[in-house]
């Protein structure tokens, strides 16, 4: 059920199906979510939702670090100079620098997201684009990482902090109505910042009043539109969420006031984004059950937008099959849902930004070189001929049959024809990394290996990151972690 506000004559009025009237003072969200991120403790963690939230901890590091090597990295570190804030107890991941928690907060948010190559919630509901709800990891592990070094917190609660942020953005995003997303807004950069606000709420253990006030404010700051995807605006949207979550949580322990709630209130969040909202998504769900265990987030397998990620791991499986060579096709069609053609906006790509965003681009990357890793999205490569010219071989179309499979699936029909007039074919609903094809250990570290030697980082100090993040539960401070790590 979707509450909504509507507006006559320029006066906000209530729903007109009562049902719907009833159901939103009913449910105060933000006092439960404040509630919950102040009780929540780290033995109430079940065992296989820590195992698998290293895994993401582990795949947010090595993006981090590959991310400095991005066009967005030598600019993030000079802005960050010119501020004079380049001396804090927080770490600039995959440097030597530290800085202030929110500005450590702000530059790891970026480079995690640069390459979008980050993890990717999953919706349920069937009027929900499938793994485009919002990037949640971008926001918590670069809040609760520099408010645990700047508080000398223990790896616990590092870890703590960290899955409490991860599952009020998941939630709020569950809520939230698709109109909000379908609008424009970029929901890693709007919704984001509540995460990453209650990932440093926790750190600071403020009360439920404070962790209030904290997302009146954090809701304050929430923004990002989709129009800046395939630009250095994306990634910025990610590291802003992760930065203002952080200055709310400065503010509300000093005793800054907001409105005490935010999210549902009729001129709030869910209303003032969404256009309504839906509190059966939320209202009694935080940690029941946790999102990273059902229904999941997906850790991507490419470094691309994830609705590209079902065509290509079939335009994989189809060349390998019939060995296909990039010289013999004539012509790929890839037919997906709308709301996919709505999301991936570059026909013609010519950076290497864009051509995340681009089905043509992955269609053609992946039959002239094989793979689709880090380097194959510089834009160098973007622009080399061949490519160029493979890309504008691909039709990449809406096919009904998709629309009709609904928005909780990214299914893709994939078709290569050759010169020689031979087809092939394959459907595709879920990529490598989802929930119903996951990643293991083993395949999660072997990504953070692809990510540190793009970035030149030696295998020895790869290696003890792993270790650190296997054990993490055994750190007392994570203020010493990454001490000397990036000399």
């Amino acid at each position: 059920m979707i509450s909504e506000s509507t507006t006559t004559s320029g006066t906000a009025t209530q729903p007109a199906s009562g049902a719907a009237a009833a159901a939103v003072p009913a449910h105060q969200v933000t006092a439960e979510a404040a509630s919950f991120v102040a009780g929540i403790a780290y033995p109430d963690l079940p065992s296989e939702l820590v195992e698998l939230g290293k895994m993401h901890i582990l795949d947010a590091l090595g993006l981090a670090i590959a991310g400095q090597r991005a066009e967005t990295g030598p600019i993030v570190r000079q802005y960050l100079g010119e501020l004079g804030v380049l001396n804090g107890a927080s770490t600039v991941l995959g440097t030597t620098l530290t800085a202030p928690p929110r500005f450590a907060a702000f530059a790891n948010g970026v480079a995690i997201h640069a390459d979008d190559f980050d993890d990717t919630q999953l919706a349920v509901a069937k009027d929900r684009v499938y793994g485009l709800l919002t990037h949640p990891t971008v926001t918590s592990v670069p809040s609760a990482l520099a408010m645990a070094e700047a508080h000398g917190s223990s790896g616990r609660d590092f870890m703590l902090a960290y899955h409490v942020g991860l599952e009020v953005e998941t939630k709020i995003c569950e809520a939230i109505a698709p109109r909000s997303y379908e609008s424009g807004f970029h929901s890693t950069g709007f919704c984001g910042v509540f995460g990453s606000a209650a990932s440093a709420g926790k750190l600071r253990g403020l009360d439920t009043g404070r962790l209030c006030n904290l997302f009146g404010i954090a809701g304050a700051q929430a923004s990002g539109l989709r129009e800046n995807f395939g630009t250095m605006t994306k990634p910025f949207q990610a590291g802003h969420a992760a930065e203002a979550g952080m200055t709310a949580a400065d503010l509300a322990a000093l005793g800054w006031t907001a409105a005490q709630n935010i999210l549902e209130a009729k001129r709030g969040f869910f209303t003032a984004y969404g256009g309504g909202w839906d509190p059966d998504a939320v209202a009694g769900k935080f940690g029941k059950p946790w999102s990273l265990l059902t229904p999941g987030v997906s850790i991507k397998p490419y470094p691309t937008g994830s609705l590209t990620h079902p065509a290509m791991d079939a335009m994989l499986d189809l060349i390998e099959a019939n060995h296909i060579q990039a010289e013999d096709v004539a012509q790929v069609r890839v037919g997906t849902n709308k709301q996919m053609l709505n999301t991936l906006i570059h026909r013609q790509p010519r950076t290497g930004l864009q051509g995340k965003f681009s089905m043509e681009y992955c269609m053609a990357v992946l039959l002239v070189r094989g793979r689709a890793g880090l380097g194959e999205f510089e834009d160098d490569v973007v622009n080399r001929p061949e490519l160029q010219e493979m890309l504008r071989r691909v039709d990449f179309y809406n096919n009904p049959q998709a629309d009709a499979a609904g928005a909780d699936k990214m299914r893709s029909y994939v078709e290569v024809r050759l010169k020689d007039g031979r087809v092939f074919s394959a459907q595709n609903d879920f990529a490598k990394g989802s929930p119903q094809k996951p990643m293991s250990f083993d395949d999660t570290v072997q990504k953070f290996r692809g990510c540190t030697d793009f970035a030149g980082v030696a295998r020895s100090k790869a290696d003890r990151i792993i270790s650190i993040v296997q054990d993490l539960e055994t750190v007392d401070r994570m203020s010493s972690v990454f001490k000397g790590l990036f000399d």
